[in-house]
């Protein structure tokens, strides 16, 4: 063999041996070491206590208020939409409880999004999920008259956190500690 072919056959075969060591990296890793957390163990809720800052929102003009943070185009906002309209149902002829629905789109975009889902809510706010601690939809804050969470619940309830929310919308005042 000349010289130039000898030299391609050392480079084949580093870079074969290159290749067979990362691929005997990504088994390891992948499949060998001890997984990290993951994203179910990861508790999304926003913290009581939390402050909330929502523009043009008068926390104390009720006891409470329930935040309906959605997005348009969530799977489970869409599936979520029975229990929202229930909600609306039973607050209707409440003073002391308000609904305010946050969406990440522009308020009419957001209005028309939720009168698709049969849930037209009068008070629909535009801001970022971010700005309000918000990691995921749907998420709903229970919002006590001082602008501090009290509680919140993340993704499709299942029915015993539903009766929860309900509960504790039920209450007449929600502690502000």
């Amino acid at each position: 063999m000349d010289k130039p072919a000898k030299k391609i056959e050392l480079i084949a075969n580093l870079a074969i041996i290159l290749v067979a060591i990362m691929i005997g990296f990504v088994f390891v890793k992948n499949y060998l070491l001890a997984p990290k957390a993951t994203p179910e163990n990861k508790d999304y809720r926003v913290p009581a206590g939390t402050k909330v800052s929502l523009p043009e929102v008068d926390w104390a003009q009720n006891g409470q208020t329930l935040l309906l943070v959605l997005k348009e185009g969530c799977r489970y906002c869409a599936e979520s939409a029975p229990f929202y309209q229930r909600l609306m149902r039973e607050t209707a002829a409440r003073k002391d409880v308000r609904l305010i629905a946050v969406l990440p789109q522009d308020v009419n975009q957001g209005k028309q999004y939720l009168s698709s889902l049969n849930v037209p809510l009068d008070e629909v706010r535009q801001a970022e999920l971010g700005a309000l601690g918000v990691q995921g939809t749907p998420t709903l804050i229970l919002v006590n008259a001082k602008g501090e969470v009290v509680q919140s619940w993340v993704g499709k309830l299942p029915a015993e956190q539903e009766t929860e929310v309900l509960k504790r919308i039920g209450e007449k005042t929600v502690a502000s500690n």
